[in-house]
This record gives C-alpha cells, structure tokens and sequence, in this order.
C-alpha cells in the first residue's frame, strides 16, 4: 500500500454524458481505482426519488451523505494511488455538505443537451429539467471555482469521441498523471466496479471495447424535449467555454 497521499479525480457529470465510458478509459489504466456513483442511494433516499431499481441502489449503498462523503477521502480501494470518482451531479442536493469537495480534483464532463436528452428518455420516461443535470452542474462548478479560486477542468464529451488520445493526453497532463494508451480500450461486458445499477444503464456501454466514433449531427427532438434542450443549453455554453479542447 502507497504511503503517499492519494490523487482523488471527482468526474462531475449528468447522466448519458460518456461518463461510464470514461470511468472504464480510467479503469484500464492499471493504476488508477475507480467509484461508481457513490451518492446515489443518498440521493435516492434523501428525496424520495422514483428511479429505475431504487430498492436495489439503496440497499447496495450507504445511504447517510456524510458516511459517503468520508468514504470519498478515506482509504482507497486495494490502497491505489490514483483514484476516479465517477459522480453525478444531480446527487449533490443542496441538503449535503459539499466540504469534501475541495480535497479533491474536481473536473466536469459535458455533453450537448440534445444528444443528453435524447439517450437519456430511452431509458426513463418524461426527463425533467432536474433529471439531467445541467443546472446542478453550472452550480457545482461555480462553487469549485470559488473553492480554488479558478475555474475548473472542463471535458466535452463530443471531444473524446472525436479524438479520443489527444483530448485523454490533454486531460492527463492537465491533471498531472501520464496518459497511457492502455485508456483508449476495456474489456466488453459488465465490470466488478459497476453499481447495482448498470444492468439497467449501462447495457450499451456494455457492448463497447473503446469509444465510439464522432457523433454525428444533432438528433431530432420533439416540441416538449427541443424546449427542455433550449432551457439546458445555457448551463451547458456557460461551460463549454472552459472545454480544454475549445
């Protein structure tokens, strides 16, 4: 076990972002231990929340936030040096103490509303607003910025995918760990690390061995998601200007 203070990387994502894909890129590494959403059995709990297998999420997880929150800076999994923390950001309800945050590294992985909404209504029906994430995250960021007294790392989405190794070395060196390639494929098939969960979420995600080529044109949304896409893109550009590839 390393006796040097742990890197802890906190991806602040909403869902349908990459963000999966991304904790398996971190995964294969080899040096680097990986947390899938360790708030969401609190956030569940916490606010009464319908969500697809919430029986099983919160009994899979601490549901007391300050329990989690000290989980995130206690001992890490096999004692690993390096340490990715996938959260979601719509978990950080105003109600928990975001203290910890500042001990960690924060970065914020974006994507497009309309690709967001578009994934994300094919699983749960009738997203709202609150449900994917945008406003929680400009809120998150915001109060980092203020932390550390400069804005934080910015991933889009759209570039990983459209250039997967430059953007990884772009986001390695801004974090200060070397990129490897071993970050640009994972296995197929579920992985050990994955909440109770993915069996509902990350069925796709499951099928990949790397990630997927660059997206294509916008999808085509309805009256009703064009309209929750249109109030998301403020929060979405209010980031995208500190992308690390803009």
């Amino acid at each position: 076990m390393s006796s040097a203070v742990p890197q802890r990387i906190a991806m602040w994502s909403g869902p349908r972002n990459l963000s999966t894909a991304l904790m398996y890129s971190f995964a294969a590494r080899g040096d680097c231990a990986v947390v899938d959403e360790p708030f969401y059995a609190a956030y569940l709990a916490a606010t009464g929340i319908h969500h697809p297998m919430r029986a099983e999420v919160i009994a899979s997880q601490s549901t007391h936030a300050p329990d989690v929150a000290a989980q995130c800076l206690g001992p890490t999994p096999q004692g690993a040096a390096l340490v990715y923390q996938k959260h979601m950001t719509m978990h950080m309800i105003p109600a928990f103490d975001r203290g910890f945050i500042k001990e960690l590294t924060n970065v914020f992985l974006i994507r497009h509303p309309a690709r967001v909404i578009a994934s994300y209504a094919r699983k749960r029906e009738a997203p709202t607003l609150a449900d994917i994430g945008f406003v929680q995250q400009a809120e998150l960021f915001d109060q980092v910025a203020q932390m550390q007294g400069a804005a934080p790392l910015v991933v889009d989405s759209s570039d990983i995918r459209a250039n997967p190794r430059e953007t990884l070395s772009r986001l390695c060196a801004s974090l200060g760990i070397p990129f490897t390639e071993t970050m640009l494929n994972w296995p197929a098939g579920p992985k050990p690390y994955d909440g109770v969960w993915a069996s509902h979420w990350y069925d796709e995600v499951w099928k990949s061995t790397g990630f997927g080529a660059a997206e294509g044109p916008l999808p085509s949304l309805d009256a009703g998601f064009a309209d929750l896409a249109e109030r998301a893109m403020l929060y979405y550009e209010k980031l995208a200007k500190f992308s690390l590839m803009a």
